[in-house]
């Protein structure tokens, strides 16, 4: 894969879901492509600097690369405000993230620079939504879920805005998947994370998990405590050996 220093990013708007505009930063390598595209999909913190940059990084490696603000019916303003307003009220409905998701695999899809295949990413809820949006909708080639919790939820977890836990969708997962996870995460936890692997080898599902041992969740997150430098950079290798392989045209 090529590396590309130059690149061009901008906010565009979205028609997300119930036709509400919402806002997305896209960052697209220089040069003629085509490219494969990458949907992000921020994690609970929100729309926030890392996702901004990781944006960025897939650009970097060559993927015309979009992530959309889940959070802008919440209002303006610093992301962590906002992310804590939207916490504060039991976090977004699953059917909303769906259609705002699906308004940016559409974008991606009419740019003429992308080669035709399209992956979506995401970590924390992002990587609960991710497999959420995989199993849900037909429409993207690859899913990259990075520790993502609530996969496996209790009865009693289930409400309006998350009527079915993740798992149980594993039956309509629609294309590959990568997982990876920190042995010392209880959010999923590695009993967890069995569950949900034990529910794709039922169903047949191509898939590839990954877990690490001395990391705990997020352990991607350069800007805390969190980060497992080890960890995180033979993951980020996982998931651009996956994306490669599976977004090629």
């Amino acid at each position: 894969m090529s590396f590309y220093r130059g690149m061009t990013c901008e906010n565009v708007t979205l028609t997300g879901d119930g036709g509400t505009p919402i806002t997305a930063y896209v960052a697209r390598p220089s040069g003629p492509g085509p490219f494969p595209g990458v949907v992000l999909i921020h994690h609970l913190p929100g729309w926030s600097e890392l996702y901004i940059e990781t944006t960025r990084r897939f650009a970097h490696h060559g993927y015309l690369a979009i992530c959309a603000n889940l959070y802008e019916r919440a209002g303006d303003g610093n992301p962590d405000d906002v992310a804590a307003k939207v916490r504060a009220e039991g976090g977004i409905p699953d059917a909303q993230m769906v259609g705002d998701t699906a308004a940016a695999v559409a974008w991606m899809r009419a740019q003429p620079d992308n080669n035709g295949k399209v992956g979506v990413f995401g970590s924390c809820s992002g990587g609960r939504h991710a497999v959420i949006y995989a199993s849900q909708r037909q429409d993207v080639d690859a899913c990259v879920d990075l520790w993502g919790g609530r996969v496996v939820m209790g009865a009693e977890e289930l409400n309006a805005k998350t009527p079915v836990a993740p798992i149980d969708m594993t039956k309509d997962l629609s294309c590959p998947l990568l997982g990876l996870f920190g042995n010392d995460d209880r959010a999923p936890s590695p009993e967890q994370v069995n569950a949900h692997e034990e529910a794709l080898k039922a169903h047949g599902k191509d898939y590839e998990f990954h877990r690490y041992d001395g990391a705990g969740h997020g352990f991607f997150y350069w800007h805390r405590p969190l980060y497992r430098p080890e960890q995180a950079m033979d993951g980020w290798g996982k998931v651009f050996a996956f994306f490669s392989k599976r977004l090629a045209a």
